[in-house]
């Protein structure tokens, strides 16, 4: 975005603490903020002056403050909305921001670009309206893409990504001028170097893998690697606290599978920021989590591992030919794997120093769409699916976030003219309570009684 006296206005839309943490880093590297604090700063060529305003999606993955602390990303609002309330607020003033980044889940993604090109109709001047990937697109790149069809700017975390997206646009038929390559938001910290004591670190995911028996072998492989390294610091990195959601449902949260166990004394369950935790980390261990790419941007040591094969369904078949493909036993031997440069290249990474222009295609072509919204000349949003290429689809997608099949809010649909009261936020907060306990303490029990 151009840099001048004028404050850029940007709003991020997220639905999870993951989805905030790169929807707002996101916001900051577009607009030229590049440090890690508050938004604001200075970057490339002069100051950038931005307005962040932060809208959390009412679901079951909206953050806890405790979530949203540890991310932080400062914004200078941050509520929480629905679908509805956050369209019909978009609606009273389409000129309130220059740049919306919707950082949301796919469904949600084209809801809400229905729910906008109802509400701005073809008006031209209007924000520049940004989405893509929070992380290592692993699993459903079709169906993801085609919901996030529609979007002024979908960016692509590498160029492998942005291969891949304009094959599946062009492939059907879609207009594929949107994809535009960058990289992941929040790759930084000083490169590796090592430590006394060797620390390991394993980046535990909500949901890969997802079986008791799985999750409970990786805890006994670290504590096992624990009692065999006892030189060694061993912490196990998690993602949230039980009761807390985060992108994707954790059922078996390993704090709990680890109660009763008698473990070593250099072993520790750690949380906060991914990025200071890799400030003390030596070695990276990980089934398939996107904090792979945040070690191998720094030349921490990373290692993937293949225990329970190198499958789709796991996520770490994206690794192959990475150089970091290993198991616990070639660990506990010493083992430390070597990353091939060409395969980091293509990632994203940037780990030989190319993060600093990684964002550059990605500044210049949202400053070419904020000076035509300037000047009325962008057109309407027009997403891939419709009532007449997914008829039998996208109602349902839309009907989700209270929205009939032309965007326009369906009756009953909640207001954003005035705020809940006190009996409505109780219920509200009963009701999240409620469908926590069912997805981590009912549902297990009815799956584990349906496979016996």
């Amino acid at each position: 975005m151009p840099v001048s006296n004028k404050t850029t206005r940007v709003a991020v839309l997220a639905d999870s603490d993951t989805r905030w943490k790169w929807g707002a880093l996101t916001a900051r590297r577009l607009a030229g903020a590049e440090g890690e604090g508050a938004v604001g700063g200075s970057a490339g060529d002069g100051p950038a002056d931005v307005r962040l305003d932060g809208y959390l999606l009412r679901g079951r993955a909206t953050p806890t403050p405790r979530q949203l602390d540890e991310v932080g990303v400062r914004a200078d609002s941050l509520r929480e909305v629905t679908a509805v309330e956050f369209l019909k607020e978009m609606e009273r003033d389409r000129t309130a921001y220059d740049v919306l980044v919707l950082a949301l889940v796919g469904g949600g993604v084209q809801a809400v670009l229905h729910g906008l090109a109802h509400a701005w109709g073809g008006a031209g001047h209007r924000p520049v309206v940004v989405t893509g990937y929070v992380g290592v697109v692993y699993e459903k790149l079709a169906d993801g893409l085609l919901l996030r069809h529609g979007a002024d700017v979908v960016l692509a975390n590498s160029r492998q990504d942005a291969e891949r997206f304009r094959a599946v646009y062009e492939g059907v038929g879609a207009d594929a001028s949107s994809v535009t390559e960058a990289a992941l938001p929040f790759l930084g910290g000083a490169p590796y170097t090592p430590r006394d004591p060797y620390t390991v670190v394993f980046a535990a995911q909500p949901s890969v893998p997802d079986k008791r028996a799985e999750r409970a072998y990786l805890l006994e492989r670290l504590v096992r690697h624990a009692r065999r390294h006892p030189e060694r610091e061993v912490l196990l990195k998690l993602r949230s606290k039980p009761g807390e959601h985060t992108t994707h449902i954790e059922e078996l949260p390993y704090q709990k599978l680890v109660r009763g166990m008698d473990t070593p004394p250099n072993f520790r369950l750690v949380y906060g920021h991914m990025g200071e935790v890799l400030d003390r980390t030596d070695l990276l261990v990980t089934v398939s989590s996107t904090a792979a790419l945040e070690a191998l941007h720094r030349r921490v040591p990373t290692a993937v591992l293949t225990d329970f094969g190198i499958r789709e369904v796991h996520g770490n078949h994206h690794f192959i030919g990475s150089g970091c493909l290993a198991s616990w036993d070639q660990l506990d031997a010493g083992y430390s794997p070597e990353p091939d440069p060409a395969w980091v290249a293509r990632q994203g990474v940037c780990a030989d120093g190319g993060y600093a222009t990684a964002f550059d295609e990605a500044r210049d072509r949202v400053a070419e769409l904020t000076g035509r919204a300037a000047a009325g000349g962008l057109p309407p949003l027009a997403p891939y699916y419709t009532r007449t290429t997914a008829p039998g689809y996208l109602p349902g997608i839309l009907a989700r976030h209270h929205l009939g099949p032309d965007g326009a809010p369906l009756p009953g649909a909640p207001a954003a003219d005035r705020e809940p009261g006190p009996v409505r936020q109780a219920v509200r907060s009963a009701a999240r309570g409620a469908y926590r306990h069912g997805v981590q303490r009912v549902a297990p029990v009815i799956r584990r009684m349906g496979e016996l």
